[in-house]
Formats: C-alpha cells, sequence, structure tokens
C-alpha cells in the first residue's frame, strides 16, 4: 500500500456515518483510513470495523499516552477491531512503547499491524515547547524520539514534514508518517507544514491528508490530483 499511495485521508468527521460515506467516496483516489480521537471517543471503535469492511487499510490515531498496562489493554483492543496502525505518544517512553506494541500484536493476532511513534505535534513550535520546559528545537526533540521509538520495536514515527531528514538520519528503518500536508498554504491550526511534492521529496513515507480532500467541493477528484503530484514528483526524483 505505501509504494502504491502514500495518501492516508484524515476522516475528522462528526460521525461514524459521515466518516465511513466520505470513506467510500475517496476510497479510488487513497491508500488508507484514519480516524482520530474525535470518532473513537464519540461513536467508537466501530467505526474502524466499517471501515475496515471497505478494504482499505486503517490507521487509528489513538495518541495513547498512560501506565504501560493500560496502554497495552488499548493498542490490544483497537487491534481486535482491525486497527492496522495506532499511535502512541513516544514521549511516553520506551516501556510504554514496548507495551503497546505487544498489546497490537496480540489484538491483530497475525494480522499485519504496527505501531507509529508520535513526536512533536505539528501544531507546535519551539517557543511551544520552551513554554512547557523543554529547552530543544522541534529537530532535535524528533531526532531523541526516533531512537526511542525504533529500539521499542515501533514499525514507524509520526513526524512534521520539517523533521523528515533527521527521523531518515536518527532511526532510518522506521516509517515517516508525515500529518500537516497542504497543496497550498492554508490559515488553520498546523504550523509546521508542507505540499505533498515537498514532503515526497524529503522522504515522507505516507502522507496525513484531511481538509483539502474532505472539505473540496469533490473530494474524490482533490484526492486525485494530490495522488497525481504524488505520481509525478516520485518519478522526477527517480
Amino acid at each position: 500500500m505505501v509504494n502504491e499511495n502514500p495518501i492516508i485521508v484524515a476522516l475528522d468527521m462528526a460521525t461514524a456515518e459521515e466518516a465511513v460515506q466520505m470513506a467510500q467516496t475517496v476510497a479510488p483516489s487513497v491508500g488508507a483510513f484514519k480516524i482520530g480521537l474525535g470518532l473513537l471517543h464519540g461513536p467508537g471503535p466501530g467505526t474502524i470495523d466499517a471501515l475496515v469492511r471497505i478494504g482499505k487499510p486503517v490507521f487509528v490515531d489513538a495518541k495513547l499516552h498512560d501506565i504501560p498496562s493500560q496502554v497495552g489493554a488499548a493498542a490490544e483492543r483497537l487491534g481486535k477491531h482491525g486497527a492496522r496502525w495506532i499511535t502512541a505518544h513516544v514521549s511516553g517512553g520506551r516501556e510504554m512503547l514496548e507495551a503497546a506494541v505487544e498489546g497490537l500484536e496480540k489484538g491483530a493476532s497475525g494480522a499485519e499491524a504496527g505501531i507509529l511513534g508520535v513526536s512533536v505535534l505539528t501544531s507546535l513550535d519551539k517557543t511551544d515547547l520552551e513554554r512547557v520546559g523543554i529547552q530543544r528545537t522541534p529537530g532535535q526533540l524528533v531526532g531523541k524520539m526516533a531512537k526511542v521509538a525504533d529500539r521499542a520495536g515501533c514499525e514507524g514515527l509520526v513526524c512534521s514534514p520539517l523533521e523528515l531528514n533527521v527521523v531518515a538520519q536518527a532511526a532510518p528503518s522506521l516509517i515517516r508518517v508525515t500529518p500537516g500536508i497542504r497543496p497550498v498554504e492554508r490559515d488553520d491550526d498546523q504550523t509546521r507544514i508542507a505540499t505533498p511534492r515537498d514532503a515526497i521529496d524529503k522522504g515522507a513515507t505516507m502522507l496525513v491528508i484531511g481538509r483539502p480532500i474532505t472539505r473540496a467541493p469533490d473530494p474524490e477528484a482533490a484526492a486525485a490530483e494530490i495522488l497525481r503530484e504524488i505520481t509525478r514528483a516520485s518519478r522526477s526524483s527517480e
């Protein structure tokens, strides 16, 4: 899936019904579906089952962050619903990430599944980190987190487009999942962003794209156009 179509569409809808309908609409031009905290804490994890039935991998952006036993139990439950990827905050530490990996493997019962470590949210910059007592740049922090995620057995890391090279150098075996993808400049709540072509050129493995697709007048056409842009970028870099 990653090589054929790296687009993960973020289904940030108000209801499971809307999310499933959007997924069905854009399915021909995306590689996977993502659901986040809004759907998990609203309609619930049954949304995963409904999306799995459409036939694409499901990325569950649960952002798990708790003591290892709780994270392991949550990852196992989500794995039983068919999650292909689940996110967990690297700041929870190596033991917590290892519990997430073990829990997901148990829940997935042999199906392909992996934990993606969450590094620094794309809504944060150096000033935001300093306000909570972290005296590192986003790049420095992401580099450290990539190594922790790799050692814990994570399949990949979620990072902004600006830190892709840092992750590639710190933990080259990790797949690199990049949110904050915008075909053009937009005014919203993500600050460290890039276009699909920029992200692919910088080494992204998968691109999480939400509003530019789901809020477009024709979501399927928008997804198809982004896929064409990615394909052109991939060919030009060969």
